[in-house]
């Protein structure tokens, strides 16, 4: 790790002078008041975290949840999709979950991934006495108490009134600003190097302002409207802005840059010795505090925890046969397919797209080499609901169980911890005991959390959102080329791992019956084996594929699409053992000379059947994909996709 929590991002040593920086952050409550733009600039604020480190940005992820697929929902993929396609910058992965406890504050979480050589490694501190330049976009009132009128508050029935402090976005001039960052950085005219985001220069000052000062000229900063006031001017979150602290004799070489991609540039104060931030306007000083005040040595809160009493394991619902079980989860809001949502998005810009949105991991090539990154994003807010700890070590699993999936070894984690409001005891145990499972899970992967992001108060009219522990994963690939993509006639199929199951939180309990129970408990030793297995292993795969929503069997019909061919297999008759959740499962094709070298692993695994045929268990598989895609639900849809 080069970078932990602390800076824009984090960053990770990948081997040959390569780093990865990444982060995954909300925009939630913006997303809930105007969809578009909040999701949009949900993707820019990401983006300017990843290029304020050094690195240039080359994958995007988002986390969309929402309590239906609506006319809201729209609006969000439709700004994720403008903003990253005018930037250039692909969007290979994700999660997509519809339930109602999200109907009045939806979840817009967005994932960047960028690449730097080490020695390009940049931070938002001073390091010493100098210039501050601000570049970029003017700014105007668009933004204001996003961080404290949309952010810190819960939202209600007066939530049109805030839509003035969403920020709106301007995709093209965030291309420029990626390209003028990265270029200052690799000539190495910025000393650190800073994004305007939540609470504006107010919040960059400070962190830029570090041990040192900053002395900032309020009356330079670039307006585009021109009665802006001091504290508005500090506290403005219009988008793509970001400050630099510059060496004075390469001031105009960094101006020079910013001219020659049309951006306007101005120094607005100087970096002290004085570890006070000063704000001036006309030569009058209007505010001065420490900085440390404004960072290290802001109030800590102590907050009253109040444990729910665990539950009991669910009942087993009555559900429907088997046939019928399958095809009504297949169609169902939160399995059936997303080409849909992530057609809308361009996954395959700069070319360095390797496997594409669908199963388990998006997986990029890092040119010149053959070798590659494997990014994945996961979260389930039932089952954090249900008992927040294993909630939060849940998403830790599915995500690094994605990305070994798909040939990485897990590296790094990044999270983004989407909760209600921690004044209520009860919010802030949840809260508490995510935190808790997901550090589990992390050490009994040998696996660090780099960055991330915490949004509470995610709640409306008093009734919270499901706390929802979202999690990224980024896992090396040694060689793309060995990447598996589709099981084969004639191969063996293998169930790996052995874990507790549970029908509590699962896709099943919710379609059949209501949410409830306590989820099967984690054997975190095992979770972390099956993990090893299947990156350590998969070049032995023809395709490999984790359990999650919608059990073993729902697993087996998308490994059956995915591949256009059917397979015949062994399934138990329990609706536990067939549509259960959580514990750590997947499923692998290989061919049958394989098997032997693959029992010998160290994990449990067992041979369930063989790939052929046109069915999977007699169901034909165009049936299968036809309840899959859901044609007819989405006319419009259908047509975009033929």
């Amino acid at each position: 790790m080069l970078q932990g929590p602390g800076e824009n991002a984090g960053v990770v040593d990948i081997g040959e002078g390569d780093a990865v920086a990444f982060k995954v952050e909300s925009h939630n409550h913006p997303s809930a008041v105007e969809p578009f733009q909040g999701a949009a600039t949900g993707v820019g604020g990401i983006l300017r975290d990843i290029y304020a480190m050094g690195a240039r940005p080359i994958a995007l992820l988002d986390g969309l949840y929402f309590g239906q697929d609506d006319i809201q929902f729209e609006n969000a993929v439709a700004g994720i999709g403008t903003y990253g396609n005018c930037v250039g910058v692909p969007n290979v992965g994700g999660a997509t979950f519809f339930d109602s406890r999200y109907a009045g504050n939806c979840l817009v979480n967005a994932m960047c991934v960028g690449v730097l050589r080490r020695e390009q490694l940049t931070s938002a501190r001073a390091s010493g006495v100098g210039s501050v330049v601000m570049f970029g976009a003017t700014t105007g009132r668009d933004g204001i108490g996003g961080a404290s009128v949309l952010a810190s508050q819960e939202l209600g029935e007066d939530d049109a009134d805030k839509r003035p402090s969403v920020q709106v976005g301007d995709p093209f001039t965030g291309k420029k600003l990626i390209e003028v960052s990265v270029e200052l950085i690799e000539s190495h005219l910025v000393e650190s190097l800073q994004d305007c985001g939540a609470a504006g220069l107010a919040s960059a000052l400070s962190e830029m302002a570090a041990s040192f000062g900053l002395d900032i000229h309020l009356d330079r900063v670039p307006l585009r409207e021109v009665d802006l006031e001091p504290w508005e001017i500090m506290v403005s979150e219009s988008q793509e802005r970001m400050v630099a602290a510059v060496t004075p004799s390469l001031v105009p070489a960094v101006k020079e840059v910013c001219a020659r991609w049309e951006l306007p540039c101005t120094e607005i104060g100087k970096v002290t010795d004085t570890g006070v931030l000063r704000c001036f306007w006309n030569g009058e000083v209007i505010g001065d505090i420490p900085a440390r005040f404004l960072t290290e040595d802001t109030p800590r809160y102590q907050l009253e925890l109040a444990p729910r009493p665990k539950q009991d394991p669910p009942p087993t619902p009555v559900g429907p046969p088997f046939r019928q079980a399958l095809l009504e989860l297949l169609g169902s809001d939160n399995i059936r397919d997303r080409a849909w949502v992530f057609e809308r998005y361009d996954h395959i810009v700069g070319s360095r797209t390797v496997r594409r949105p669908g199963l388990d991991a998006g997986v990029l090539r890092l040119r010149p080499s053959l070798r590659g990154l494997a990014l994945s994003l996961d979260g389930n807010g039932r089952i954090a609901w249900l008992d927040p700890r294993t909630g939060g070590a849940h998403a830790v699993l599915e995500a690094a169980r994605n990305v070994a999936c798909s040939g990485g070894e897990p590296l790094a984690i990044t999270n983004c911890l989407n909760f209600g409001n921690p004044e209520k005891p009860e919010m802030a145990w949840e809260l508490s005991e995510a935190i808790e499972g997901m550090a589990e899970a992390c050490e009994a992967l040998g696996i660090p959390v780099v960055s991330g992001n915490v949004s509470l108060y995610n709640e409306t009219d008093g009734q919270p959102i499901y706390p929802t522990p979202v999690v990224g994963c980024v896992g090396l690939v040694p060689d793309v080329r060995d990447l598996n993509s589709a099981w084969r006639e004639g191969d063996a199929v293998l169930l790996a791992g052995e874990p507790r199951l549970s029908i509590a939180g699962s896709e099943y309990q919710a379609l059949y019956d209501k949410v409830c129970g306590a989820p099967a408990e984690l054997e975190l030793e095992g979770e972390a084996a099956l993990i090893r297995f299947l990156w350590k292993n998969n070049r032995f795969f023809s395709l490999a594929h984790d359990v999650a929503e919608g059990g073993l069997a729902v697993c087996l019909a998308e490994c059956a699409i995915a591949s256009g061919i059917g397979a015949r297999v062994d399934l138990p008759a329990d609706p536990v053992q067939l549509f259960g959740e959580c514990g750590g499962l997947a499923v692998v094709a290989c061919a049958p000379e394989h098997v032997s070298q693959l029992e010998a692993a160290g994990v449990p695994l067992r041979e369930i059947g063989r790939v052929g045929s046109d069915s999977l268990n007699g169901i034909p598989l165009g049936e299968l994909t036809r309840v899959w895609q859901a044609e007819g639900k989405h006319p419009e849809r259908s047509l975009r996709r033929q």
